[in-house]
């Protein structure tokens, strides 16, 4: 019976430490986390965040994907559409600078101007993007100028169709309010009133929004004006995010306002009030300047005007297309490394409060949102070749088969919330690898002698997936690398073949052989060669027949 126990302990002993130098034998490296997001170089619709998780995080953007040469607005009603003319984004003011004096028209047209009084808000305050603009009641808010003819606004321009639209959180909604404005002097000839003030005014009334336009819509002949009032319908809620767009028609003379992509007023810039065959049209004033958020206590975001009307309506935060990136090809150090699987860390961002964070790790990355992020790899022992294998769909922290190859890529879908409101948000991959094993070498090697030339047989390698076989001679012990053969120097890719003749040897030099296998895949770059095999040798002599 004692026997028998240690017996057994001594099987248990054995099974421990096979178990350990299985262990021993993977390897794992980090992307993301402490690692950061480097190894992420193709990001599509995605950006790094910082507030989430101690490090920084990758999750969908919720910014204008904006350039001069064509954009897609990311919030309001020009989400949707396809690329703009260039001329088409007139202002964008972002607000996601880190520091509210270097708020900026990322279009260049415009100039802001920023008081003391107003501050940045962080990432988690903000409706789109990384920050917003916060205001505490003050009488200096944000003063934006045209600083070029291209404005919009610029003096003097007769305007055509255009749309203004931003995003407003306010604290209180308190009445007279005042939380975009346009002021101008007229000048221009053959106006009865040459020194009459041009305003648009939008402020809080019972918790609504009020919009005047005085002295601003023009007759065609330029001796009157058409001064237009309307209030939306529905309330705006204390803290809580609503987004606000005017739209104007030139041909029709139609003024729409909506909220939340709801129409609350239509009215028509005509004599009539209703559609008719004469429109009076904007005209810019002199010495203009915009003015926002003027004794107004909450937070303003992602202020944009167009030079168009805006024809659909996409009030998401986050795209319905989602994101993705890409990572660059990881090097794992050797040639049919095998990957064992990829253990991941993420979650869902909540709009809010840090604390409003879903985290898991591994898994289906699937939330009841409906947000989720799709998982990739592939792999190749030749990065220039990773474009020749398909991607394979994996589950975190599963097991994935056949994924074998010195580079691995990976990918990552982002996909918003059914309501567009939140965001997965990716934190670390971490690949979970074995190392590629170099082929055993060939067995029983043999060398046979002959005039200039030596005959060489072995038995075929036990590894599997072998591409072919390195010999290697010399005329000197332990160096291996001659240069005399007729096939070239040592050494020489003999291929899948298990004999060669090595001619060209110098008769009376005693040659020293081994070879080695390789698992090279066709097409592919580099040697993984394996050991040597024994070593052999043999003397040509002239004279000596094969």
């Amino acid at each position: 019976m004692k026997k028998q126990l240690i017996f057994i302990n001594l099987v248990y002993m054995i099974l421990i430490i096979c178990g350990s130098i299985s262990a021993i034998e993977e390897r794992t490296i980090l992307l993301g986390g402490a690692a950061t997001w480097m190894s992420a170089e193709s990001r599509t619709g995605i950006t790094e965040v910082r507030s989430i998780r101690p490090n920084p995080v990758l999750l969908l953007s919720s910014a204008a994907g904006t350039s001069v040469s064509g954009y897609s607005a990311a919030t309001g009603t020009l989400g949707i559409l396809t690329p703009l003319s260039e001329h088409a984004l007139d202002l964008s003011v972002s607000f996601d600078e880190r520091e509210s004096t270097l708020f900026k028209d990322i279009t260049g047209n415009y100039r802001v101007f920023t008081s003391p009084d107003v501050e940045s808000a962080d990432r988690l305050n903000a409706r789109a993007g990384t920050g917003a603009a916060l205001f505490n009641y003050s009488s200096t808010p944000v003063i934006i100028e045209p600083q070029n003819f291209n404005a919009l606004f610029a003096p003097g321009k007769r305007i055509g169709d255009f749309t203004i639209e931003f995003w407003l959180y306010p604290l209180n909604m308190e009445n007279g309010e005042q939380i975009f404005s346009w002021m101008a002097y007229n000048s221009m000839s053959g106006i009865r009133d040459s020194s009459s003030v041009q305003r648009i005014n939008c402020f809080a009334s019972r918790n609504r929004l009020t919009w005047s336009f005085n002295n601003f819509f023009m007759s065609a002949n330029g001796l009157t004006y058409k001064n237009i009032e309307f209030h939306g319908v529905t309330p705006v809620v204390p803290r809580t995010w609503s987004h606000h767009l005017i739209r104007f028609d030139a041909s029709t003379g139609m003024i729409e306002y909506l909220v939340d992509g709801s129409s609350q007023t239509i009215v028509y810039a005509t004599p009539t009030n209703r559609e008719s065959s004469e429109v009076f049209t904007p005209v810019t004033g002199s010495s203009g300047f915009f003015s926002l958020g003027e004794y107004y206590s909450g937070i303003i975001d992602e202020l944009k005007i167009h030079s168009v009307f805006a024809q659909r309506s996409s009030l998401d935060k986050y795209q319905p297309s989602g994101g993705r990136i890409e990572t660059r090809p990881v090097d794992l150090g050797e040639n049919s490394s095998g990957v064992i699987r990829v253990d991941v860390s993420g979650g869902r961002s909540f709009r809010g409060t840090a604390s409003r964070n879903e985290y898991r790790e591994n898994g289906r990355f699937r939330f009841a949102d409906d947000s989720e992020m799709n998982f990739f790899i592939r792999a190749s022992d030749n990065p220039w070749l990773l474009n020749n294998s398909s991607w394979v769909s994996f589950t975190p922290g599963m097991n994935i088969p056949g994924i074998n190859g010195r580079y691995v890529q990976i990918a990552v879908d982002f996909y918003p919330s059914a309501d567009g409101e939140t965001s997965p948000y990716l934190d670390e991959l971490r690949i979970v690898y074995l190392p590629g094993e170099p082929p055993l070498p060939p067995r029983n090697l043999t060398a046979s002698a002959s005039d200039s030339a030596v005959s060489l047989q072995w038995r075929h390698s036990p590894s599997e997936n072998i591409a072919g076989y390195l010999v290697y001679y010399s005329s000197v012990r332990g160096e291996l690398f001659g240069n005399d053969a007729a096939l070239g120097p040592s050494p020489i890719d003999v291929g899948i073949t298990n004999n060669v003749v090595i001619e060209g040897l110098g008769n009376g030099t005693l040659y020293y052989f081994r070879v080695a296998a390789y698992n090279r895949k066709p097409g592919e770059s580099g040697y993984n060669a394996g050991e040597f095999s024994a070593e052999v040798t043999a003397r040509p002599l002239a004279g000596l027949r094969r």
